[in-house]
């Protein structure tokens, strides 16, 4: 593995564009924002306080992150779908679930990929949470889809991406992968999966309430866009008032209303991030991983988060004292590096666990 020396840019354009937090090991739960989205949002407060907040110029932004996030996750840009939240978009995707058909989820997975599902079980579709590692295995002929997170919200565990898409594709299965703790400090080919979903708030630091979706344009045409407004018209702004619905021709049908000011400090975060590789951020987080896990004694793992054991709550107690930021998750104490974080971050916990 690379060592972070060999990455100087990632650490060097992170000081620059971040205001680094020394102990913030939070990633998963919530992304720093950069200076640049700081900077954005407070111009649109003080846009919106005198009266200058203008609703096309909001749209355009959205536009702009729309664009970066396609290039981010490689797929066109008509792809993409704009919404507020991963169980949202997860949500328009259950409702296409035939009564009856099986849908197959990832036992302890985060329940915005899996309630939307669950609670269609009352018009038959059947739910069934497999392990990780057994999900491939679990596909049959009768399974519609296959829905489970790229990343494991609680202990970052990775899918085994062939293993399922070949064993749905065998089948006839849809598949549904939600990036949220994977897209941002690794790269991510969203093309691989039949639809996907994000929560940007994360790893990609955006401002919650900013989430996309990604939809093959031959799997769009079985899902109805339950949440259509005024933006999923084909031209927004003659799509106020009815009867008439001319729905946009592409993913943009799935689009809901935006929330603007989190869209303004979207756009900034996107282009943060454009000027990333995301392969070096990738090498960067997993070489601080790699040094803490060395130092507590830990088996290597190739992943930037790392979870303890802590059903007490005494160690998230010890790290908080010491003055680390991270998240206390079933029962264990989950640590993350991202792109602003250090050697000094490795040494903070060492130091505070030894």
């Amino acid at each position: 593995m690379t060592s972070v020396t060999d990455h100087p840019t990632v650490a060097a354009r992170a000081a620059e564009l971040w205001a680094p937090v020394p102990g913030y090991l939070n990633a998963p739960t919530l992304g720093l924002p950069p200076r640049a989205v700081v900077t954005a949002m407070q111009e649109a407060m003080v846009q919106w306080q005198t009266g200058r907040a203008c609703p096309v110029e909001y749209g355009e932004l959205a536009e702009r992150a729309r664009q970066r996030y396609a290039e981010l996750v490689g797929v066109p840009t008509d792809s993409v779908a704009l919404g507020s939240q991963a169980s949202v978009l997860a949500g328009t995707v259950a409702t296409a679930v035939p009564d009856g058909a099986e849908v197959l989820c990832v036992t302890g997975d985060f329940t915005s990929v899996t309630f939307p599902f669950q609670v269609q079980e009352r018009r038959g579709v059947r739910v069934r949470h497999l392990p990780l590692a057994e999900l491939a295995d679990a596909v049959t002929p009768q399974t519609h889809l296959v829905a489970f997170s790229l990343a494991q919200s609680s202990t970052g565990d990775l899918v085994d991406v062939a293993a399922v898409t070949e064993a749905a594709a065998a089948h006839g299965a849809l598949t549904l992968c939600d990036t949220t703790q994977a897209t941002g400090w690794m790269p991510v080919d969203a093309s691989l999966f039949d639809l996907t979903i994000c929560s940007a708030y994360k790893w990609l630091c955006q401002p919650r309430g900013t989430a996309y979706l990604t939809v093959r344009p031959e799997v769009a045409d079985l899902i109805t866009p339950n949440n259509a407004g005024w933006y999923a018209g084909a031209s927004v702004w003659d799509s106020v008032y009815g009867p008439e619905m001319h729905l946009a021709p592409d993913a943009r049908r799935f689009d809901v209303s935006l929330a603007w000011l989190c869209w303004v400090g979207a756009a900034a975060a996107s282009e943060v991030f454009a000027t990333l590789d995301p392969a070096r951020v990738r090498d960067h987080d997993l070489v601080l991983a790699a040094e803490l896990r060395a130092r507590l004694g830990l088996e290597p793992c190739d992943r930037p988060v790392i979870t303890l054991d802590d059903p007490t709550g005494h160690l998230a107690d010890v790290l908080e004292r010491a003055g680390v930021r991270c998240a206390s998750r079933a029962g264990r104490v989950r640590l993350a590096f991202h792109v602003w974080n250090t050697d000094a971050d490795v040494d903070l916990v060492a130091e505070a666990l030894a």
